[in-house]
């Protein structure tokens, strides 16, 4: 098995490399929309462009073949976290979270993800985050909210 590096990246300055991510990131959600049962969740839908303007900062874990997984975040919120499926269950998510916790700079940590999505909900609660509520964001698309206080 070839080593697994995170690296911080830029996507904005390589549509080649964003186009990259992007893939992993629709593969990925593709996944989750089949768990929750429903494919309107953005991100499954954004593009290279959308993905290049999004105001967040980035890491990729990647072999020398393969980005393997993604994940983005402002200062105090988990904007996106994505693993190839045929990558799921190598601590590739578990290892870009890490990641994130030490570079986001505020005491209180919030991510959302899908209600119906055990394995992500699973991967966060085991950091400490708690979860706060449940929101329907648009009719039958529901999310779980999470904080972590620090």
């Amino acid at each position: 098995m070839d080593a697994i590096e995170i690296v911080r990246v830029d996507p904005a300055a390589d549509r080649s490399l964003a186009a990259r991510i992007l893939a992993v990131q629709k593969e990925s959600y593709a996944v989750e929309a089949s768990l929750i049962g429903d494919d309107r969740i953005p991100l499954l839908h954004e593009s290279v462009d959308d993905l290049c303007a999004a105001r967040v900062h980035w890491l990729v874990a990647w072999t020398d073949r393969e980005i393997l997984g993604a994940a983005a975040w402002s200062e105090t919120e988990i904007d996106r976290l994505v693993v190839a499926p045929h990558a799921h269950r190598r601590g590739i998510g578990r290892a870009l979270v890490d990641a994130m916790l030490g570079s986001i700079v505020g005491q209180r940590v919030q991510v959302a993800t899908g209600r119906d999505n055990p394995p992500a909900r699973g991967v966060y609660e085991s950091f400490g985050f708690v979860h706060t509520e449940d929101q329907e964001v648009r009719p039958g698309l529901w999310l779980a909210r999470y904080e972590l206080n620090r």
